[in-house]
């Protein structure tokens, strides 16, 4: 096992590795809840998206275990599932299958680009200051992600976002999450973030934001399986209904051009916290993580479970000591028996995780000093990124922002030269999807 995974040589043992996967576990553990809500409203079964829910993203994060060997971890996507439940399904005309089935094609496209060298290429194409701004404006929307589940920011109709109730539940949970996380870290305790997670858990049970489980076992359900190939009350197929409906197909290229960047962006975020992010901004093994997250894709259309995509939480892991893809083993394996345990799962809250998140994107933040801020071809695309992803809270869109003023600025300054003929497609195609969405 040491050899396979490389424990060794990336400082690293099997205990290090089973911590960093139950941190990640807990820090995704709300997907066992949310997707399934998320697809019952798209008109998937309740056990059967369950099912395929845990079960999706325990054989896939094993898989991204052992085949990119680092501690990524995957799961249905956020935006992804809710875009299958309230805009998608009424495009199928409340077909779920047909939305399973845009899912699909969208995900066996991806992973073609991937196999043709493409989406690397691409990743390549990227100059080094906007792979820097990447990376923080990740570490900005982990963070926000980790204060909104919190309860200390909120949305607000006059000023967007404000501070949330300080003396409510949720808010001291997420308030006893961060500080219990920041006083293990500094103390360089082992495992300060699935400590702080733990510990924000148990605080919240007198509090009322631990829940106790409403059962213990749930039954398996595999019902949605195969869900782009089974048929209507008319006899006709998901996948037929997309091959042959143009505005299902242009759907499809939305979906994939999100799908496209939001991976890219999570890769080089888990890839800082996991020490396999290179000095130029480059993702080791990226193309073994790109061919799992492109796969992936295809079989969360397959089982029903809406797109199943890499986790930017994955980053939790990777902070608490997750080097190899061991840590994404023992997360996929936990996933697998959540399946069978759900209800237990689901006691720790959002609030809970909020201090892991908190501090995931304070770790990202250095990258800001290695870009150029006194030149502007360099220093506005990069700020674009940084503000646009937590902003939009899409952190395709924030690249997107990037890429197109990149192109912008680099033009109006005469350096039409330095931009490279990926970074001129990227753009172009950010515009036709900003256009179609």
């Amino acid at each position: 096992m040491e050899e396979f995974f490389k424990l060794k040589e990336r400082d690293s043992s099997v205990a290090q590795e089973a911590r960093a996967g139950l941190t990640t576990f807990l820090a995704m553990a709300y997907i066992i809840v949310v997707n399934p809500g998320l697809m019952v409203i798209a008109g998937v079964p309740v056990n059967a998206a369950v099912t395929a829910t845990c079960i999706g993203a325990g054989i896939m994060t094993i898989l991204m275990g052992l085949f990119a060997n680092r501690p990524v971890a995957c799961a249905s996507g956020m935006g992804i599932n809710a875009v299958v439940a309230f805009t998608l399904t009424a495009m199928t005309d409340g077909d779920w299958h047909a939305s399973m089935a845009v899912v699909f094609v969208e995900g066996v496209a991806i992973l073609l680009l991937v196999l043709c060298g493409l989406r690397e290429a691409i990743m390549d194409a990227i100059p080094i200051p906007l792979r820097h701004a990447i990376s923080v404006g990740l570490g900005l929307f982990i963070a926000m992600i980790g204060l909104k589940d919190g309860g200390i920011i909120v949305a607000n109709d006059s000023t967007m976002v404000a501070l949330g109730q300080v003396m409510s539940p949720t808010f001291v949970v997420g308030v006893i999450s961060i500080v219990a996380t920041l006083i293990l870290y500094v103390a360089e305790v082992p495992g300060s973030l699935l400590l702080g997670i733990l510990i924000a858990v148990i605080a919240g049970i007198p509090l009322g934001v631990t829940q106790a489980p409403t059962g213990v076992v749930s039954p398996l359900d595999f019902s949605s399986f195969g869900a782009p190939f089974q048929t209507d009350a008319n006899g006709i197929a998901g996948i037929v209904k997309v091959l042959t409906t143009p505005v299902l197909l242009v759907f499809a290229f939305s979906l994939m051009m999100s799908d496209f960047f939001d991976t890219m962006g999570t890769a080089m975020a888990v890839a800082k916290q996991g020490d396999f992010l290179n000095k130029d901004g480059s993702v080791e093994n990226i193309k073994e993580i790109l061919i799992v997250d492109s796969a992936a894709a295809a079989v969360g259309g397959f089982i029903g479970a809406s797109s199943i995509t890499t986790f930017v939480e994955s980053s939790s892991g990777a902070a608490d000591g997750g080097r190899s893809g061991l840590t994404s083993v023992f997360t996929g394996i936990l996933f697998i028996i959540a399946a069978f345990f759900a209800p237990l799962i689901s006691v720790v809250s959002s609030a809970a995780t909020c201090g892991a998140l908190v501090m995931v994107g304070y770790l990202m933040m250095n990258d800001v000093v290695d870009i150029n801020w006194t030149d502007i071809t360099e220093a506005f695309p990069a700020f674009m990124i940084i503000a646009g992803i937590p902003m939009t809270y899409s952190i395709s869109n924030g690249i997107g922002f990037g890429f197109i003023t990149y192109v912008i600025v680099s033009l109006i300054a005469g350096k039409a030269k330095d931009i490279k003929p990926l970074m001129w497609i990227s753009a172009i195609a950010f515009l036709i999807y900003f256009l179609i969405v």
